[in-house]
């Protein structure tokens, strides 16, 4: 066939990041702003819904497959979120990652219900987002603990954890879903999702 025009899809997005558990983010946060950091976005309120097929063949499944395909809220805007199959090298986590914003919400869901996708899992979260040395960094207030997650290239990740005093032994590979999973193990009284029980 001639006389058409086709264009490869955009090269995915590689999203390399490690996320640690820490007791107080009011220091890191006092260290970002002594460092000159820059404020991206102050803490706000998350809304994460995961989406999957409705089936027991794990083979068939996204997160059987290490995949998620998720649908966040935050600050007034929607994204769309593809994540491919994390890879773990020397303690960070690096995966494809696919997101555009979408203008109506219901629409996408729609869109997701009629591919056979439906919502699996929802986490919440407050976060504060942060730039430093070429990373995105997280500081996020969860209803199973406090977490940061810092994005970037290895080289800057590393030094920026050095210069915020946390120890790169400590990150861990689980994602906020994993994290829930294995509490809910520990703690079976807790809801399916992670979500805030009550307002501060």
């Amino acid at each position: 066939m001639s006389g058409g025009s086709s264009s490869a899809s955009p090269s995915p997005r590689e999203e390399v990041e490690v996320k640690l558990p820490v007791r107080n983010l009011d220091p890191l946060r006092e260290s970002l702003r002594e460092s000159d950091a820059r404020l991206l976005a102050a803490t706000h309120e998350e809304v994460n819904d995961l989406y999957d097929f409705p089936s027991d063949d794990v083979s068939r499944s996204l997160s059987g497959t290490g995949r998620t395909v998720r649908l966040r809220t935050a600050a007034g805007k929607t994204i769309l979120t593809y994540k491919g199959k994390a890879r773990f090298q020397n303690g960070v986590k690096t995966r494809e990652e696919r997101e555009v914003e979408v203008s109506d919400r219901a629409e996408a869901e729609g869109i997701l219900a009629g591919l056979g996708l439906s919502r699996r899992f929802r986490y919440e979260k407050r976060r504060e987002e942060w730039s430093f040395e070429d990373c995105a960094v997280a500081l996020d207030e969860t209803p199973i603990g406090k977490f940061v997650e810092v994005e970037g290239d290895p080289a800057s990740i590393r030094k920026v954890l050095v210069h915020l005093g946390l120890d790169f032994a400590e990150a861990i590979p689980y994602s906020y879903a994993e994290l829930y999973q294995r509490r809910r193990k520990e703690q079976p009284d807790l809801p399916a999702d992670m979500v805030w029980l009550g307002k501060r």
